[in-house]
């Protein structure tokens, strides 16, 4: 059983880190919800998830891939569980996160600004199910991290 889950693992973590990508991207451009910076970092692990996958399928006997994996979900966990405390103001905002650009008097200045608006980090603009996608993130986060790293216990002692 183990040997079919091994020629699967990273076609399937592929396919979930593209969903989760492609996701973001509908429910920010199709379904016009703002987005803010740590939602945009929030999908860098992904992307990076997504090649590591695709150099994990054609060169599968090296361990570096399930550990650089492990990495980028562990690291996904951080980024998104800093922005579920951010938004239930466990943690403060990041400089990155307000809206500093809105204080000039410039007319050129101030429109210019208004069109590179973005959403505060603190407010949930979008929810599935009364959960936040940050939250959402982060459960997928924890269960991708799980599955790799029982995956790379299931290579070690192999």
């Amino acid at each position: 059983m183990f040997n079919k889950i091994n020629n699967l693992f990273y076609p399937i973590i592929m396919l979930v880190s593209i969903f989760s990508i492609l996701s973001a991207l509908y429910i920010e451009y199709i379904l016009s919800v703002p987005v803010c910076k740590l939602c945009m970092y929030q999908r860098i692990p992904y992307i990076f998830s997504i090649i590591i996958c695709f150099f994990g399928f054609f060169f599968p006997n090296n361990k570096i891939w399930i550990c650089l994996l492990i990495i980028s979900f562990v690291g996904s966990l951080f980024i998104s569980g800093y922005h579920i405390g951010i938004e239930n103001a466990i943690f403060p905002e990041f400089s990155g996160c307000t809206n500093d650009s809105l204080n000039t008097i410039n007319k050129l200045e101030l429109l210019q600004s208004l069109n590179n608006f973005l959403p505060n980090c603190k407010d949930v603009n979008f929810r599935i199910f009364g959960l936040s996608l940050a939250t959402i993130n982060f459960l997928i986060s924890i269960a991708l991290a799980a599955i790799t790293i029982r995956y790379f216990y299931y290579e070690k002692n192999k």
